[in-house]
């Protein structure tokens, strides 16, 4: 059963639609706040390795393909919408996009080969994922050293615990979301 679309707004797939499956706790980011995301991240995505926690509809990590993104990974827990998330990237043709079907928090707890440049953490709301999902990015080596990182959390949430030397840099409100793009920092010399 299908909700309705979201449609990837710019880049080289702009006006294809993703469908949105009918499952409880899935809420794809609005129009508007992907749009605004991407507005703040124009200049990181071209050639960035780009990872999307919580895939859901695919919106954001298909979103950064579509705009030039070198690699892109989407893990989803659920296996059907894995599975319909594949079905549906199977026309775009593209060896980009790729959708891993796994918890999260256990896929995150094996180190990366290479670090991310930019990721994607928007979790069920109401569960307490944010937190540790940031540590185990910052823990485990899932980070470039100047790594963004969009989180998408409950507009109620009380505090939003990140590691020490991750910095908010934009945030935004839009209904029941709250928006931030936070940038990672390491001092390598």
């Amino acid at each position: 059963m299908m909700r309705g679309k979201v449609r990837i707004i710019g880049g080289e797939w702009r006006g294809r639609k993703l469908a949105v499956p009918e499952k409880q706790g899935l809420r794809p980011t609005p129009d508007r706040v992907r749009e605004t995301l991407f507005n703040w991240l124009n200049w990181q995505v071209p050639a960035s390795r780009c990872l999307d926690l919580f895939a859901g509809t695919g919106a954001l990590g298909v979103e950064a393909a579509s705009r030039g993104a070198k690699q892109v990974i989407l893990v989803e827990k659920d296996r059907s919408i894995a599975e319909g998330l594949r079905q549906q990237l199977a026309p775009f043709a593209s060896e980009k996009v790729q959708v891993i079907q796994a918890d999260a928090l256990q896929w995150l707890s094996t180190p990366p080969a290479e670090g991310f440049d930019i990721v994607f953490l928007d979790p069920p709301f109401q569960q307490n994922l944010l937190a540790p999902c940031c540590e185990l990015l910052e823990s485990k080596g899932w980070l470039a050293p100047n790594a963004f990182i969009y989180l998408e959390a409950e507009a109620e949430l009380q505090a939003l615990i990140l590691p020490k030397n991750w910095t908010v840099i934009k945030q935004q409100r839009a209904g029941q979301v709250a928006a931030y793009l936070v940038q990672r920092t390491v001092n390598l010399a």
